[in-house]
């Protein structure tokens, strides 16, 4: 054998004897067949099986079949984001003709697809009210093929009633889709609670330290599974290995982030609620929260992020106090270990009923900082608001 070709032949060293803890990383997009026969097959084996790495390699079956687990479903498929996870999912489903329900409290990305992609190609999209199961089963409608649920909702955290949403849905004859993001399958699992598609923007609490893009769909029935797997396949979505592994290594400590991310934050928003300066705190957790029966009766626990908005008689100064915070960033998404802040406004981004609160919104994320050094900070930014000079507005979104 000449030395070129010994540059490109791989050494034949043994596995036998060696055994990791953690995942090994298999990057290909090329996957090598044992013979003519196994090619020529290759699209009639399982669905599982290794056919060229844009499908998967061990390392992906490793993520899926985690998340498959936690979740207590029969298949999951990966996406390049939790909003890759939620288009794709929608695309696979719907056809030209079919309606989908979405929660007016949806997170706003998937609004503006449905809102354009969607109704370009000819599905219709009806907003309903997540807090009036009457006005969504007068949405429902033979054309109905998906009733999408975010529970808390987007900023303003409405919590929906799933089991009774899904017996609505199902009635119909339509699929029930969530987006599991806030809770994870560690304190409320969908596919339980009556759902067909449980959604996790793996990017957020899975991955756990800001440095990744990923999202999760994952599944009851097989057979929806496979079919959801195969139309990802033909739209060419794909994630990283690397990347699955830095997502199997956020969910071994999950369950410990979690709970300290929402001690933390039950500790903040009670704190905030008795805020003189402080007009409404958005936590299903707390007692008086107007979700609080709902949570308490199905979820197992929270995380780190909820909504408050201040006194309107300082609102105008959000902004410009909003420079005063020394240790939360300012920026969007959340679930890593590093608090965050971010003003949004949702008056604009309702559509089946009016948004009549207080439109000065901050949304926080809490990470692993002790909460004394984060009320501290929150101190500093109360005190910037407080004075006369401040002055800015609110971005919309987030």
């Amino acid at each position: 054998m000449h030395d070129e070709t010994r540059c490109v032949v791989p050494s034949p060293v043994s596995l036998d004897g060696f055994d990791s803890l953690t995942v090994p990383i298999y990057r290909a997009s090329t996957i090598r067949y044992p013979d003519a026969t196994a090619f020529a097959s290759r699209f009639e084996r399982d669905a599982d099986s290794y056919v060229y790495g844009l499908y998967g390699t061990p390392t992906h079956r490793h993520l899926e079949f985690k998340i498959s687990e936690l979740h207590g479903g029969a298949r999951t498929v990966l996406a390049p984001s939790g909003q890759a996870a939620i288009t794709m999912t929608l695309l696979s489903i719907l056809c030209h003709g079919d309606r989908i329900l979405i929660p007016d409290a949806t997170y706003g990305p998937v609004r503006d697809f449905a809102v354009n992609e969607a109704r370009s190609l000819g599905i219709e999209a009806v907003f309903y009210d997540p807090m009036d199961l009457g006005a969504l089963a007068g949405h429902l409608e033979h054309r109905t093929r998906l009733v999408w649920v975010e529970s808390p909702g987007s900023i303003t955290m409405e919590m929906q009633d799933m089991p009774r949403i899904a017996e609505l849905a199902h009635n119909a004859g339509a699929l029930l889709g969530c987006d599991n993001t806030w809770a994870s399958p560690l304190n409320f699992r969908p596919l339980e609670n009556g759902a067909d598609i449980a959604v996790e923007a793996l990017s957020k609490h899975f991955g756990g330290h800001s440095d990744i893009l990923m999202g999760s769909v994952t599944v009851r029935d097989e057979e929806l599974g496979r079919r959801l797997k195969a139309a990802f396949g033909r739209l060419g979505i794909g994630v990283s290995p690397d990347d699955c592994v830095l997502v199997l290594r956020g969910i071994e400590t999950l369950a410990v982030r979690l709970a300290r991310a929402s001690s933390s934050a039950l500790a903040i928003a009670e704190w905030l609620a008795d805020h003189p300066l402080v007009d409404r705190v958005f936590y299903p957790p707390l007692p008086s929260d107007p979700g609080h029966a709902i949570w308490q009766r199905d979820f197992k626990g929270a995380c780190g992020v909820f909504t408050f908005t201040v006194d309107s008689s300082v609102a105008g100064r959000i902004f410009a106090a909003l420079d005063a915070f020394e240790l939360l960033s300012i920026g969007a998404s959340w679930g890593g270990t590093r608090s965050l802040i971010a003003p949004a406004s949702v008056k604009s981004q309702r559509t089946a009923v009016p948004w009549t609160g207080a439109d000065h919104l901050l949304r926080i994320s809490l990470g692993m900082e002790h909460p004394d050094d984060i009320r501290a900070d929150l101190e500093r930014f109360f005190r910037a608001l407080s004075a006369p000079d401040s002055s800015g507005g609110i971005a919309v979104g987030i």
